[in-house]
């Protein structure tokens, strides 16, 4: 990455109706887009594929903005219910959007979630679902394949291999793309065992968003 494309991050606080929510901005020099990017129901935007992308994308033209929902601003331990989400995500959209750019929205685990489900809506220009959670552990037949393909939009799955939330043949076919993580659990950590090293799957998950958003239109 070459930095000096990059500007310092910078924070801005949202209001939104269900409370007040954050927006860490590490914006490109150049931009074309903003990847907007919100983290899961159980850890907030430090997640390491999260702070790849902000490390990455911003030389290549992408400003990549994490979300706190309003819940982790609050400082809660548990996310409120799907809808609860979504009323977040939307009061944060007029602000992903300010800049004029096309915004991809996307997230990881259940903020995955809440981007697919709201993305024809709020006028999306793409999905990117990191770590989707297609079913709870242990309950394939709960599926939530109906959200990822209802996006209505060019869509990203970045999965793990060994995902518990849904690996990634159990995925149905349709017109989204998807790339494995391969040996990768639902936060991408790797096995100490596994053929590739930790760096390795992280720059797999960088490359491949990296490209994909080269590809959008």
């Amino acid at each position: 990455m070459n930095a000096a494309n990059v500007t310092d991050a910078t924070t801005e606080t949202v209001e939104t109706d269900a409370g007040p929510a954050r927006i860490t901005w590490h914006r490109a020099k150049k931009a074309r887009l903003v990847l907007a990017v919100s983290h899961g129901a159980g850890g907030g935007i430090e997640a390491r594929d999260l702070k790849a992308l902000a490390a990455v994308l911003p030389a290549h033209g992408v400003t990549v903005a994490r979300v706190e929902q309003p819940w982790r601003v609050a400082g809660k331990k548990l996310a409120p219910a799907p809808k609860t989400l979504d009323v977040g995500w939307r009061g944060i959209w007029p602000a992903l959007a300010g800049p004029g750019l096309p915004v991809v929205s996307g997230g990881r685990s259940a903020g995955a979630r809440v981007a697919c489900r709201t993305a024809t809506e709020l006028g999306a220009h793409a999905v990117l679902a990191l770590s989707f959670p297609l079913h709870p552990p242990g309950k394939p037949e709960k599926s939530r394949a109906d959200e990822l393909l209802s996006s209505g939009v060019p869509t990203l799955v970045v999965q793990g291999g060994n995902d518990p939330f849904g690996k990634p043949e159990e995925f149905p076919a349709d017109s989204y793309e998807l790339v494995e993580v391969p040996y990768g659990d639902h936060g991408f950590a790797v096995p100490k065992r596994a053929e590739i090293s930790q760096d390795e799957a992280v720059a797999l998950i960088t490359d491949a968003v990296l490209e994909w958003t080269g590809s959008l239109g």
